[in-house]
């Protein structure tokens, strides 16, 4: 099984409630994923160093096992050291009096992804067997793919006629690998491969929670990206104003405008 099928299958982050969660991407978005700043010690993160981000606390935080503490259930460690360090995401995070616990000790503005350790401790505890080699690239990637699905959730929202001048934010996400969308469904019937991932993304805004729909596709390897993913994005169709909000951006695409 390939980087992308462990990273969104096996490892996958959670949300609040405990689920399983996460266009190319590319590697120079894997490299834009792993902004500033840093969340671990300044002097045992390499990228820290190497970076010159500033470092955020780990309170919260197993330091056995750098999972997150009351969550880290039979969570087994590599044999050699793999990165601790948790880079702080560019999505915000919706304010809640309950977060969950995989946030708890983090800067409560932006999401937080996990460290390579956190993630390695995940896919064991679901059974796979990973590479600790691997870990640095599954985790870019991973990061890179939510950036990603993030950017084109923004461009949803901005394009909607009148909409409000306050800012998105990610409240919850859960992953729903075995429950296809109506959309893949058919696409399948009409010959095309099945995602093999896909999330539910709920987006706070305006007083009001939207959700959106995230099928993950394999897409063709290139030299410059070894492991490609093509993302669907779109609103779930869960009120009239979501499906008359797919047949606008629907016509605009057909029309170029």
């Amino acid at each position: 099984m390939d980087k992308a099928h462990r990273l969104f299958v096996g490892a996958a982050s959670r949300s609040p409630s405990g689920d399983s969660p996460e266009a190319s991407a590319q590697d120079s978005d894997a490299k834009k994923a792993s902004a500033c700043p840093v969340v671990g010690s300044s002097s045992s993160s390499s990228a820290a160093k190497s970076s010159g981000c500033p470092v955020v606390g780990e309170s919260g935080v197993n330091p056995l096992n750098n999972m997150p503490r009351g969550d880290d259930g039979g969570a087994v460690g590599a044999a050699s050291e793999l990165g601790r360090e948790r880079i702080v995401s560019s999505i915000p995070r919706a304010a809640s009096e309950d977060p969950p616990k995989h946030q708890e000790g983090t800067p409560e503005e932006k999401w937080v992804y996990p460290s390579e350790q956190m993630f390695y401790n995940a896919m064991k505890r679901k059974g796979w067997n990973p590479d600790e080699q691997d870990m640095g690239t599954v985790v870019k990637i991973h990061n890179a793919v939510n950036e990603r699905a993030w950017h084109m959730i923004l461009q949803w929202e901005a394009s909607l006629p009148g909409s409000c001048e306050e800012q998105p934010r990610l409240r919850r996400f859960t992953g729903r690998p075995q429950e296809y969308s109506p959309k893949a469904r058919l696409l399948n019937f009409m010959g095309y491969k099945l995602p093999f991932d896909r999330h539910d993304w709920y987006i706070e805004r305006c007083g009001s929670v939207k959700r959106y729909v995230i099928d993950f596709y394999n897409a063709p390897p290139s030299p410059q990206s070894p492991v490609a993913m093509h993302l669907d994005v779109r609103p779930a169709l869960d009120s009239p104003s979501a499906a008359l909000h797919r047949l606008y951006m629907q016509w605009r695409h057909v029309t170029g405008m």
